[in-house]
């Protein structure tokens, strides 16, 4: 009878060292994929207010483009000018 118990308590020590092994490699799985998941997420967000910063800068580069367009083409009708440039803004040169 002792074998018996012997080998159902060396049974229950394997199940239990296997189930804590089990749980371990099912928590860095998990673990893993999360990490992959808000990465991913992560990328996203970062690329989304990426693409809107530079909209927002490509739209107002664009905007003064056409202004500028705009202003000479009027100049040219008109003889005069329509912008004047302000040298009290800091670091400009002229």
């Amino acid at each position: 009878m002792t074998k018996v118990k012997v080998l159902g308590q060396t049974d229950r020590q394997t199940d239990r060292q296997t189930e804590r092994q089990t749980d371990r490699q099912t928590d860095r799985q998990t673990d893993r994929r999360t990490d992959r998941q808000t990465d991913r997420q992560t990328d996203r967000q970062t690329d989304r207010q990426t693409d809107r910063h530079t909209d927002r800068q490509t739209d107002r580069q664009t905007n003064r483009q056409t202004d500028r367009q705009t202003d000479r083409q009027t100049d040219r009708q008109t003889g005069q000018t329509q912008y004047t440039p302000d040298h009290s803004i800091r670091g400009h040169n002229n």
